[in-house]
């Protein structure tokens, strides 16, 4: 399985980025999808998550309003659309995949891995 992030970029305060995920070689679906973070000096954190089949998310709670997770199951792709961005919101994003049932949002609880994507916000 590969999951290939991509459509981070350089963005300005109170802008938009919509980051895609796109996974191949799948056998399977996956029961879930999910965005992740970590800037400089921090750990990763959870920001959002799909269930692959039921469409239904779970977001981190600081996050709610700005980010919305989408997928498009004929294409195998997960979307992360992030609006009114803050530079606090600098950091590589990184898509992942969960065979288990649920929605989690901790990161041992995902199977497999992009590469991650870089999003910098400037002031």
């Amino acid at each position: 399985v590969q999951l290939q992030a991509s459509g981070g970029g350089l963005v300005q305060t109170g802008g938009s980025l919509r980051l895609s995920c796109a996974a191949s070689g799948l056998t399977f679906s996956p029961n879930a999808m999910g965005w992740f973070r970590q800037a400089p000096g921090k750990e990763r954190e959870f920001v959002a998550t799909i269930s692959w089949s039921l469409g239904s998310t779970l977001y981190a709670d600081s996050l709610k309003g700005r980010f919305t997770i989408t997928r498009d199951n004929a294409r195998d792709t997960v979307y992360l659309q992030m609006i009114s961005l803050k530079p606090e919101d600098t950091a590589v994003y990184y898509c992942a995949a969960r065979t288990g049932g649920g929605l989690r949002s901790r990161s041992y609880d995902y199977d497999f891995w992009g590469q991650g994507t870089q999003v910098t916000v400037s002031s």
